[in-house]
């Protein structure tokens, strides 16, 4: 992803202080900033990260391309052009095969690992049990990740390094944004498989986990202006919001987080991941998602 061709002022990679576990994963996000801040908005990707670190391909018993399909497939582009409109953009750069930073990082799988993990970890999550943890235990298209188990140093030190810095960041994008706006708004963004859900499957699904996560008038903005771009929209069914719109999303505390789910087949070939024709589109239309959002002056009803 070139920076110069996204309109931003500026293009910064950051990593916590303490590294990250492996130095071929440097470092475990992006932020895009741009110019000057005139939204109250941040857009963050945690599933779009493309850097398979040494040591998941040489554990792993798949191939690569089912690993990748548990990506959000280029997710990270479809949203960088929102840096053009006052708000920064934050994107995961590391797999989500190898940690999945829109999980509870005590959300690990008994199963995997060659120790019992401490009685504080939630071992019984529905997540966790699907394969889906902190550190997940099967892929994008099911299949078991690993050839052996791993050991609970391994998942501290992936943890540590990159789940870490990376919501320390959003956290601190956060309360900076609040500072300076007297709100501030999260847009985490994510795709979806297709899965052949019909005629009339959602392109969209926005999650406020029923309105707890988010004030309202966010999500109608966005769902109103998707609608006007021509896409079906949904509203938190089959994806409420995970993670970190639970855990960020305070309202009553001028704090919104409000979850996207594209439909992947809008802009992906599922089978190859190759981008299609309808890329384009799609990454304009989230840039006009932005811009929308951006020009209505949110921070003056929300703070």
């Amino acid at each position: 992803m070139n920076p110069t061709d996204l309109g931003q002022g500026a293009f910064s990679a950051v990593a916590d202080s303490a590294g990250p576990p492996d130095r071929d994963i440097e470092p475990p996000f992006l932020l895009i900033e741009p110019l000057r801040r005139t939204a109250p908005i941040i857009f963050a990707s945690p599933h779009s990260g493309r850097r398979y670190p040494s040591d998941l391909l040489s554990d792993a018993r798949v191939a690569l391309i089912s690993l990748r399909r548990s990506e959000d497939a280029y997710v990270d582009e479809l949203f960088a052009g929102a840096a053009a409109h006052g708000a920064c953009v934050l994107a995961a750069t590391v797999a989500r095969a190898y940690v999945d930073l829109n999980r509870d990082p005590a959300e690990l799988d008994p199963d995997m690992f060659d120790e019992r993990p401490p009685h504080s970890v939630h071992t019984s999550s529905a997540r966790v049990q699907a394969g889906l943890g902190a550190i997940p235990r099967v892929s994008g298209d099911g299949q078991n990740i690993y050839r052996r188990k791993l050991s609970l140093e391994e998942a501290e030190r992936r943890l540590t390094g990159i789940h870490l810095p990376y919501h320390a960041a959003l956290r601190t994008l956060l309360n900076d944004t609040k500072a300076m706006f007297g709100c501030a708004v999260l847009v985490d963004c994510h795709s979806m498989p297709n899965n052949s859900r019909g005629a009339h499957a959602p392109d969209i699904v926005l999650g406020d986990r029923f309105g707890a996560s988010c004030h309202p008038s966010v999500t109608a903005l966005a769902e109103a202006t998707l609608r006007r771009l021509g896409y079906r929209v949904a509203r938190n069914t089959p994806f409420a919001g995970g993670h970190t719109t639970q855990t960020y999303g305070r309202p009553i505390a001028h704090v919104h987080a409000l979850q996207i789910e594209i439909n992947r087949a809008l802009y992906v070939d599922e089978r190859t991941l190759e981008r299609t024709s309808g890329y384009t589109r799609v990454r304009a239309d989230m840039s006009r998602l932005a811009e929308a959002l951006s020009a209505a002056a949110l921070h003056k009803s929300l703070a």
